[in-house]
Parts: structure tokens; sequence; C-alpha cells
């Protein structure tokens, strides 16, 4: 089974299209870092350029987007887990079948992957590659109806778990979200055109206006005229949104499931200091996910916020990596701490999660190294003792530090001489979370599809 977790875009209705779309792509390039690519339509054709690495590496050359003529686009940057980390798995997935040609990018995991895939591979599908995303392109060729909206509503019913998908064809651009909701998907008003993409910091970027969030299993059609239609034929299923978007995923200053990520962030810091206190001099974060969290906490017991670590930007995100050798060697590079600051100081190191554990023992070595007297960890997050099986990088519990060690036995391993994680409950109990349902499984295992 191959995860996805990453970043997609769509442009409608801009002759700049494929550049926009590259522009949001570089906004979007903390979802994925391994591969990217776009396709556009013009003349009734889709044309497609994509390959490994950064944005900047696919498309380093500016005659590129002469390759990619058209008003309508769309984009992915690729997070692989587990499976193939080359080519053939690198997004968009562009297909010719008996509706003509059509690509998506998808956002997410399916669950029930395995049993679709052993449905297609019994019943004669030939398959390239081993991501979900061309599963679904597989049951949209096969599918009867006689319309495209209609084979996409079609295959989409066949699927279990999490999906927020982007489909173009010459005379489409078709978004849809699972019933679920588990990975965000935005709307936004681009010129006379539109835009939709993983998170509105893609918005911004292009100068693109919010409109709203693509609704759990929604699926909205634009058609050649911009024409709009929205319907909901998916069947309706309990809401449950990410709640680790909001605490480390997304961008701090994007708007997800109708709320602004560093507005929770602060919230989370500042419950966080309400139950668990420290006597200490600084408050410092682990850039720049924590930056938030950081600030609410150090507001929160009037305790001096510092830079207490410089983050190396030329790394990516350690945490998406996909081998544990990749992650120890970036997680040794990517951060310095400022000795100054830090010296003969309590440190309070507020982070958003403990994943594995790889990167946070060695931070608190490297502040004990450089003249703390004291380090305490604050995680605003509770403990993550579960997989996630919905497109973040969890994939087995053996992974996760939290699911065979107690907060005592982890800050034994760390070094730190206290940890205290945020309680589930006053988590959920922050005013400024919408009231959604929210998918917490990666911390207390009840998993809303399976």
């Amino acid at each position: 089974m191959f995860k996805e977790g990453c970043g997609v875009i769509g442009i409608w209705g801009n002759s700049d299209a494929s550049r926009l779309a590259y522009f949001g792509l570089y906004a979007l390039q903390h979802r994925g870092q391994e591969g990217c690519g776009i396709v556009t339509t013009s003349s009734n054709k889709l044309h497609i350029v994509k390959g490994k690495g950064l944005v900047s590496d696919v498309f380093c050359d500016d005659k590129i987007f002469d390759r990619l003529p058209g008003s309508v686009a769309i984009g992915h940057n690729r997070y692989s887990t587990t499976g193939e980390k080359g080519y053939r798995n690198v997004q968009p997935i562009l297909i010719r079948f008996r509706g003509g040609e059509i690509a998506c990018v998808h956002n997410g995991n399916l669950v029930n992957s395995a049993s679709l895939r052993k449905y297609l591979t019994d019943t004669g599908s030939v398959l390239r590659g081993d991501s979900d995303t061309e599963l679904i392109m597989h049951l949209i060729a096969r599918s009867g109806k006689p319309t495209v909206p209609e084979m996409l509503e079609d295959a989409l019913s066949k699927l279990q778990g999490a999906y927020s998908i982007i489909f173009i064809t010459p005379d489409y651009l078709i978004a849809a979200r699972d019933p679920h909701g588990f990975r965000p998907l935005e709307l936004g008003k681009l010129g006379h055109g539109y835009i939709i993409a993983s998170e509105t910091c893609a918005f911004d970027i292009v100068e693109a206006e919010y409109i709203r969030e693509i609704k759990p299993g929604e699926i909205l059609v634009i058609d050649k005229d911009g024409k709009i239609n929205s319907h909901f034929p998916l069947e309706k299923r309990r809401e449950a949104f990410c709640i680790f978007e909001l605490i480390y995923f997304s961008r701090p200053d994007s708007k997800i499931f109708d709320v602004n990520v560093d507005k929770v962030r602060r919230d989370l810091g500042r419950r966080l200091a309400v139950e668990s206190p420290v006597d200490a001099d600084i408050v410092i974060s682990v850039p720049d996910s924590s930056n938030s969290a950081a600030l609410g906490y150090a507001q929160e017991t009037g305790i001096p916020f510092e830079i207490g670590f410089i983050r190396n930007h030329y790394i990516g995100r350690t945490f998406i990596k996909p081998g544990q050798l990749e992650r120890d060697i970036d997680a040794k590079i990517k951060y310095n701490p400022v000795k100054g600051v830090i010296k003969k100081k309590r440190v309070v190191i507020v982070d958003d999660s403990i994943v594995r554990g790889t990167t946070i023992s060695k931070l608190v070595r490297m502040i004990k190294s450089a003249g703390a007297k004291e380090v305490h960890l604050r995680i605003s997050s509770p403990p993550i003792r579960f997989p996630c099986f919905y497109g973040v990088d969890t994939p087995t519990k053996e992974e996760l530090i939290a699911s065979s060690k107690s907060p005592d036995e982890i800050c034994k391993l760390t070094g730190a001489d206290s940890l205290k994680y945020l309680s589930l409950e006053g988590m959920l109990s922050l005013s400024t979370l919408p009231e959604h349902s929210w998918c917490t499984a990666c911390f207390d295992g009840k998993y809303p599809v399976l």
C-alpha cells in the first residue's frame, strides 16, 4: 500500500495557468518534497511535465512552461510514506480512455486500496505503479457511465478513506473531497477564474481571494464556460477532519477547515501552559511548525520567548523524509542552537509533536551542550500512539515512540528534565476549533473508517 499526503492545486481561467500552478506548488512545498508535476489543457489536449525532486528542480528552466499551454492547470507535490519512490508514482497521473484524456492529483490515502487492487488485477487491469491514485484512474476508465463527471462519481463511490482530489480534462476542472473530509481542500477566486488548493497559502502567492472550503462529500465541476456545478452524490459519512493538519502539517499562514492555522496553534500553546506550567527563564520553539504554539505558551506564562534554534531552510521537513537514515542526517544539520541565548538558562522547548523521537532527542542534547541549566519539553499535542491510515507518515505502530513508552520513559530517553503533553480533552476544548468532528485516531486509536 502506497500512502500519499501531498499538496494539490487547480487553476481555471487564466492564460498563465501553468505558472500560477507552479507558484502555488512553491507555497505548498512543505506538503511534499519527493516529486511534483503540472498538467494543462489546450486545443482539446492535455500537456504534462513532472519529475522527481523539488518544484525548483523539476521546473528549473523557464522554457518548460512553453510545453504547458492553456488556461486550466492542475499541480501536485508528492510526499510518499511507503512504497515505490520512483518516477512512475509521481503525479499528476494522466490516462487516455474512451472518455478522452483525463489527469488527476490526489492528497490522501485509501483504506480499501488492497481490495481494489485485487479486483482490478483479477479482472484484467495492468497496473504500472503502486499508488492509490492509479487505482482511481482505472475505476474511472472502467465506468459504464455516459459522461466524464458521472464516471468520476461512479469511481469515487467505490473508495473508502481519505481523498482530496482534482481532475482535469479538455472540458472540465473537477474537485472532490471524501465524505469524511479528512484532508483539506479550499476554493478561491482568481481574477475572472478560480483556484483550488490544499491550503490557502497557495492563494496568497497568486493574490487569489478565498471563497470557501470544498465540503466533505462534495464534487465541484467547473465547465469550459466557467459554470460551477456543486453536488453531493456520495453517501454521507461522519465528518472526521484531521486535527494533525492544524497541529503540524499545514502552514501557519493558511486557512483550512474554516479556521486560521496560526490562531489554533497559539491557543494550543496557551492551553498547554495552563495544563503544564514550569519555572523557567526562556521559552523556545522547534522552528518552524511549533513557532505559534511556543508564542502562545510564552504569552500565557509570561516567560520570555527567545530564538533558541536557527533552522537551515535549505533542508526539507525531517518528519516527511522517506527513510530513517535520511531523517537522522537531516536532524543533525537542520538546526543549530543559539548559545548566547541558551547558556545558563532554564529552557522550555515547545514542540508540536513527538512521532519517532529521533529529532527531539538530538535537540535536547544540542541545548544542553550549549550550556542550558535545565531543559523542559512541552508538547502541544497528545502522545501519538497509533498509526495514521489517511495520509500522514506514521505507517506502523512500532515507529511511534509513545505507543510503547510512557511520557516519563520518553523524557528519560530524550535527556530532558521534564516532559509534558497537552491532554486530548484540552486540545478538543479550544474555543477556536470550529464545530467539526475531528479525526483523533493517531491519539486515541478511534478510527473513523478502516
